[in-house]
């Protein structure tokens, strides 16, 4: 599984095509249901082709333009590899599929540009957590939601001890032997080689393991603001977070041997440290609204074209968005105007899915939540920063 970051992102919102085609579907990891995944992808393709033809698009173009799209279908490896969902953009120019770590609800939008508000609770802070396992032989990093886990592709960080403890001059090399003393990992272990410590010191050599981990993850993880839960045995942790870098590793870890439990396993047991953390945030920025809110307030709203303006200008602090509704309509940001329609019309894109893009890129908190969860039974609320 691969990362979606703030920049991936924002690549994603500035491409504009005539023909943007957003697609979110369920996925599952293995069995029969498989067969299911490429059923359901067809259907929605269908859905979009019979939308586009409608819109003037000539059939011809429509196939050229999802014909990527429909290649997937019979892949079986591709539905082989899959985590708990796929977001797959489509336009003349890109085509990017995405396994995420999250069960979307099934969904297809044509716009001029793609549409993104399913992504945000997998990018904001709003339920969505790593978890490192660290070990010896193995070095795992999971992206969990409340719901869900996948597993992380590290190109950039060294998943074994061997990988990164072999000297660059060719005559320092590292060999590994078990032997009765001190323990590493659970084994007696001794260090040998030229130029290189006693054996009475094997924490240098698993610092500076986790000095290039940590080095591989500032890179991976460069624009996160997620929390990161530690798995491992209950000496590693503290040699890790001397060499963590990473601002929001949190203090609580996971004790234990992280190679003898599954995804779901650590899953379950990181969700039970970052809960509190999650519903306390939530919970400060709902009671923030609330403060702010009223008849006169300039600080708070839930009006639509206010919201979109001040997310497109960087005023908005806070945001809950609801999840499964949509706002069509436009915004020309020369003028500053926004006009709101009950049906979507050519040219109209989602006005919550910008509200909710704009202001994470522009730094603000996105609480992108079930409807019943959004202050004042309204699509979206804000808190402004002036």
């Amino acid at each position: 599984m691969g990362l979606l970051s703030r920049s991936e992102l924002r690549r994603l919102l500035e491409h504009r095509e005539e023909w943007c085609v957003s697609i979110f579907m369920p996925t599952h990891r293995a069995g029969a249901e498989i067969q299911q995944d490429s059923i359901r992808l067809k259907n929605l393709l269908g859905d979009v082709e019979k939308r586009l033809v409608e819109r003037g698009l000539r059939r011809p173009e429509v196939q050229a333009l999802l014909e990527p799209a429909y290649g997937l279908v019979p892949q079986h490896d591709f539905w082989r590899h899959q985590s708990d969902g796929l977001a797959l953009f489509v336009s003349p120019t890109l085509f990017r599929p995405d396994r995420l770590p999250f069960d979307f609800e099934a969904l297809t939008v044509v716009a001029d540009r793609f549409h993104l508000k399913p992504l945000l609770p997998l990018l904001t802070g709003d339920g969505r957590f790593y978890v490192l396992a660290l070990s010896q032989n193995e070095i795992r990093l999971l992206q969990g939601t409340r719901y869900s886990v996948g597993q992380v592709d590290l190109d950039q960080v060294p998943e074994r001890l061997s990988d990164i403890l072999k000297w660059d001059d060719p005559e320092k090399r590292l060999q590994w032997h078990t032997r009765t003393g001190s323990k590493v990992d659970g084994r007696a272990a001794i260090f040998h080689g030229h130029g290189v410590a006693s054996a009475d010191d094997p924490k240098d050599y698993i610092l500076r393991y986790f000095h290039r981990v940590d080095e591989g993850l500032s890179q991976l993880l460069a624009d996160e603001r997620a929390p990161m839960v530690l798995a491992g045995v209950d000496y590693l942790l503290p040699i890790y977070q001397q060499a963590n870098t990473c601002p929001h590793l949190m203090d609580e870890g996971i004790t234990g041997n992280p190679e003898e439990l599954s995804a779901q396993e650590l899953h379950e047991r990181a969700w039970s440290i970052v809960q509190p953390l999650f519903q306390r945030e939530q919970q400060e920025a709902a009671a923030q609204y609330q403060q702010l809110a009223g008849a006169d307030s300039q600080l708070a709203s839930t009006v639509v074209p206010a919201v979109v303006s001040a997310a497109y200008h960087g005023r908005v602090a806070i945001l809950f968005v609801s999840l499964g509704q949509q706002q069509w309509g436009t915004f020309d940001p020369a003028t500053n105007t926004v006009h709101t329609r009950e049906e979507a019309k050519p040219g109209d894109e989602d006005l919550l899915d910008f509200a909710a893009v704009h202001t994470y890129l522009n730094g603000g908190e996105v609480y992108a939540v079930e409807p019943q969860q959004v202050p004042d039974d309204a699509p979206l609320a804000a808190v402004f920063r002036y």
